[in-house]
């Protein structure tokens, strides 16, 4: 009995595909160096590496590019190595190049034989077969902006040093300001300091510059303000006085600058246009105390949305956020993947019911998750909602959790906000508390009807009228 021929199914003659797919055949990559850049083009014809070397001038730089239009270059890859890559990525940018910024760490997770060709030809063939996924990074004038912000809170940590340094040299003369006063910087503080430095050695009249406002006595201040007076702990606290007021210059300078950016980035030329005043009168007060009403006047104008609306969003929060991210969120499909790219989602690594540690940390954006952390921590007392919904979380898995869930509410928050201009609306602690325990009556009656008990409310007592 002869054997029945099997059908040959379509699924198996399919074949493996031994080849990649080029979906960008007009790509370039380009491997970055201190010294000098490989940039690889498309093979020729007789299959030939089509790799050149270029040096690191501006001149060099300007050469590349030229070669890449004469390649007929539409997009181009490369690694971002250190700062070489900005100036590169600025002027391929302008000559209207699609220019991807790749990650290392993905170039070297996708298998193949990297040793055997150039670094450049590697990125060039990933990039041509689509296995290369750009950074994100915000439009031109936005990285102008977030330039100018960077460098302005890198001299406001470094005049925090000078602050402390100052608070050292007084302690060490047993001249205790930060006692006498909650801040050394404010008012009272900043004139006992600079009265010391000219020359003042009286407590009485050292304690008669506080402010009226000061909830300590003349008495009570002069006693704290008492100390041994060292030439050379004095001759350092002139020179950290120094440094702080040079410091301060530089920021005003900084602040007059990052005005002068945003009046190019609003939207329209009528400054005469109201900005909606913030909805707490407390935060509109430290906003006017700080000097920043004008910076929070001028990010409304320039994005038609004002962040500070948010309940723990100050000026400076707000301007590390627009700064950072731009104005533009439609890279970011909905809000999960906007809080996942803010590292601000839940470690979901579990294998076998047991949490597994991810072998790399995710490289992303952090100075926005500090920010919102930091502005997590100042609704630890707040009588708004996000204030309800801290205290409850930290009551029940602790601060830390609880400043991770606040951080990761505010990034939905931002992303509705510019996004689908969906404003915020706090509807106080009392709602949320009201909401919480209404959440937990339907669970606790639902779970004991399945128990077979039935929930009847206990009528209120009411007295009889005499």
């Amino acid at each position: 009995m002869a054997r029945k021929s099997k059908k040959v199914t379509k699924k198996a003659q399919r074949q493996t595909p031994r080849s990649l797919k080029t979906i960008q055949p007009n790509s370039a990559g380009i491997d970055l160096g201190a010294k000098e850049h490989w940039v690889a083009g498309p093979a020729r014809d007789n299959d030939k590496p089509n790799v050149k070397c270029f040096g690191t001038t501006t001149p060099e730089l300007y050469r590349l590019a030229d070669w890449l239009q004469e390649q007929a270059i539409e997009t181009v890859a490369m690694e971002s190595t250190g700062v070489y890559w900005i100036p590169l990525f600025e002027i391929l940018d302008g000559r209207g190049f699609q220019v991807l910024l790749a990650n290392a760490r993905q170039i070297s997770n996708v298998p193949g034989r990297k040793s055997d060709m150039l670094d450049c030809q590697w990125i060039q063939l990933l990039h041509a077969c689509g296995l290369l996924r750009g950074s994100f990074r915000p439009s031109d004038d936005i990285c102008r902006l977030r330039a100018l912000i960077r460098e302005r809170s890198t001299m406001v940590d470094e005049r925090s040093d000078w602050i402390r340094r100052m608070q050292k040299y007084l302690d060490q003369m047993n001249i205790r300001v930060h006692r006498a006063v909650s801040d050394i910087t404010g008012v009272t503080g900043m004139a006992i300091i600079r009265a010391i430095v000219a020359g003042e050695r009286n407590a009485n009249a050292l304690a008669k510059l506080r402010d009226p406002r000061c909830r300590k006595s003349e008495q009570q201040i002069a006693e704290e303000l008492t100390g041994n007076w060292r030439s050379e702990h004095l001759f350092n606290l002139r020179q950290a006085l120094k440094m702080y007021d040079q410091l301060s210059a530089v920021i005003d300078d900084y602040d007059g600058e990052i005005l002068s950016c945003i009046a190019d980035l609003q939207l329209d030329d009528d400054d005469d246009t109201p900005v909606p005043p913030p909805s707490s009168k407390t935060k509109a007060q430290n906003i006017v105390k700080r000097g920043q009403e004008s910076l929070r006047e001028g990010f409304y104008r320039m994005s038609g949305f004002d962040l500070t609306t948010i309940d723990g969003i100050s000026v400076n929060t707000a301007a590390v956020v627009i700064s950072e991210l731009g104005l533009d969120y439609t890279v970011f499909p909905d809000e999960n993947h906007f809080v996942s790219y803010l590292r601000l989602a839940p470690n979901l690594s579990i294998s076998g019911g047991k949490k597994v540690p991810k072998k790399f940390k995710a490289t992303t954006c952090t100075r926005v998750s500090t920010a919102l952390r930091m502005a997590a921590l100042t609704l630890r007392n707040s009588k708004s909602a996000l204030g309800g919904y801290y205290r409850r979380v930290a009551y029940r898995k602790g601060a830390s959790v609880a400043v991770f869930a606040i951080a990761r509410k505010l990034a939905q928050l931002i992303y509705r906000l510019v996004r689908h201009g969906q404003a915020y609306l706090d509807t106080g602690a009392q709602a949320y508390e009201a909401r919480f325990n209404q959440r937990r009556l339907t669970y606790y009656t639902n779970t004991l009807k399945t128990m077979g008990f039935r929930v009847e409310p206990i009528p209120s007592f009411e007295p009889t009228p005499a």
